[in-house]
């Protein structure tokens, strides 16, 4: 007998879920409801091993079973992936009430064309490799680049990621976001469109939000955040979804630690934004802003006494004026 009234605790756990369920308008499917979540990591596993098998495969591979690997980790985690993907759209018909379909049919196809995306993710994944060792004086190695660089690992993430978003499978899209965000402390939504060459360099903190759209050759350091300035509601007091709401950053910008950009805003190609700056306004192409130049923007305004940071959050578009 427990010592612990496991009985007791297993039926209010009960009550509990059965008042969730009943406020959620939930009812027993007689199947698994929801993706699982160590499914998707483990495929996951697979896929990366896939992309880069020498260097995130197995340890025992060689060059001689590379093609044999490859084959048989992308069958396996396709096939997990597919079950995943019926799953998913299996909630989506029940939770929204869309129209009925052949979801074991939808599935396949939608993992099928992920497969097929696989050689391009591949090459644009190279670019970003290739964009962190150019980038880091640090690096010794591309090697070393794909082994042990977090912002690299949150880039397989978030390729995979978009590309489960744009197949229209968003929860398994989101899941794998979230895998890479747990491990490496960056936040990037499966929706954010980036560039080829993109390089997050140390990466703790950074966000970047549904809506980005990021540019060639982009580099973003620690603790960026590309955010949201508002967030309107609709008639019923919700927030409203879908809409343009962050930053577009054009080519060969270079974003440093701490800085924060907010809203619709366009940040000009070339541009460079110092650490821990303010931005809610466009920047203009090559304009460098800095904690320097938005003090002197506050005092040719007439603003001398304002500290810094205040006059980040005051003038973003006349301090890239002024630096341009």
């Amino acid at each position: 007998m427990s010592t612990f009234n496991i009985s007791t605790i297993v039926q209010q756990l009960r009550q509990v879920r059965d008042h969730w369920r009943e406020q959620q308008n939930r009812t027993d499917p007689g199947h698994r409801e929801f993706p699982a979540r160590a499914a998707i990591a483990q495929a996951l596993e697979g896929l990366k091993g896939v992309l880069y098998p020498l260097r995130l495969g197995p340890p025992d591979l060689r060059h001689a079973s590379e093609d044999f690997y490859v084959g048989h980790t992308l069958d396996t985690a396709l096939q997990v992936l597919q079950t995943q993907a019926q799953i998913e759209l299996h909630y989506r018909h029940r939770s929204t009430g869309a129209a009925a379909q052949d979801h074991a049919s939808l599935a396949l196809q939608t993992v099928q064309a992920l497969a097929q995306q696989l050689p391009r993710l591949r090459q644009l994944l190279d670019t970003d490799v290739l964009a962190a060792f150019h980038g880091d004086p640090a690096a010794r190695s591309v090697d070393e680049v794909v082994l042990s660089y977090p912002g690299v690992l949150a880039l397989i993430h978030h390729r995979i990621a978009h590309a489960f978003y744009r197949l229209d499978l968003p929860l398994l899209a989101r899941i794998v976001a979230e895998l890479a965000h747990g491990q490496t402390g960056i936040d990037i939504h499966p929706g954010a469109q980036i560039g080829p060459g993109c390089f997050i360099d140390h990466g703790t903190g950074v966000v970047i939000g549904e809506t980005a759209v990021l540019g060639q050759n982009v580099r973003i350091y620690q603790a960026v955040t590309l955010g949201a300035k508002r967030f309107p509601k609709d008639a019923q007091g919700h927030l409203q979804k879908g809409w343009a709401r962050h930053p577009i950053v054009e080519d060969d910008v270079v974003i440093y630690a701490g800085a924060t950009i907010l809203g619709r805003v366009t940040i000009g190609q070339g541009a460079v934004i110092g650490g821990n700056v303010w931005i809610t306004e466009d920047v203009p192409a090559g304009a460098h802003v800095s904690q320097a130049s938005l003090r002197q923007a506050v005092e040719h305004s007439g603003g001398a006494g304002a500290t810094a940071p205040a006059a980040a959050a005051i003038l973003p578009a006349a301090t890239a004026r002024v630096a341009a």
